[in-house]
């Protein structure tokens, strides 16, 4: 499997393609979540998400929609589709969540960590070869 580290472009998209970006440069992480919030926002156990440095992300093709999902976290999917497409907390605002499997090779972001696994529902099973975080990984070492 090959694995995206270093500098390039890459794009993705919806399901139904009426919304598209592209994103530039190294991915600042990949990681699977598992908190309340991206379950229900996906209607999936969890999510993977590729990070890119929002200067380097711009949508090509028709805006997205927003959704505030907390006072401080934008959400945007395709308002034609639904399919989830990116994640941005105000006071991060130099960096964009994109959801992995929107990228159009999603298999070259398998996701190094996993996120929120308190929140994770008891049936989906964790990967042992991964970091494991009880919550966010952000500023964190691996617990």
């Amino acid at each position: 499997m090959a694995e995206a580290s270093k500098s390039q472009t890459v794009e993705g998209g919806c399901l139904c393609g009426a919304v598209r970006y592209r994103a530039s440069g190294a991915p600042r992480a990949n990681a699977l979540c598992h908190c309340k919030t991206c379950r229900h926002a996906s209607g999936a156990p969890s999510v993977a998400w590729t990070v890119f440095a929002a200067e380097d992300f711009a949508f090509t093709a028709a805006a997205p929609s927003v959704h505030r999902s907390s006072p401080d976290v934008e959400r945007t999917f395709c308002g034609r589709c639904g399919t989830p497409l990116t994640y941005q907390r105000s006071a991060h605002r130099g960096t964009i969540d994109v959801t992995t499997i929107s990228l159009d090779h999603p298999e070259q972001f398998a996701p190094t960590k996993e996120i929120w696994i308190t929140h994770r529902v008891p049936w989906e099973a964790l990967n042992p070869q991964l970091q494991q975080h009880r919550g966010s990984s952000v500023g964190a070492s691996q617990d």
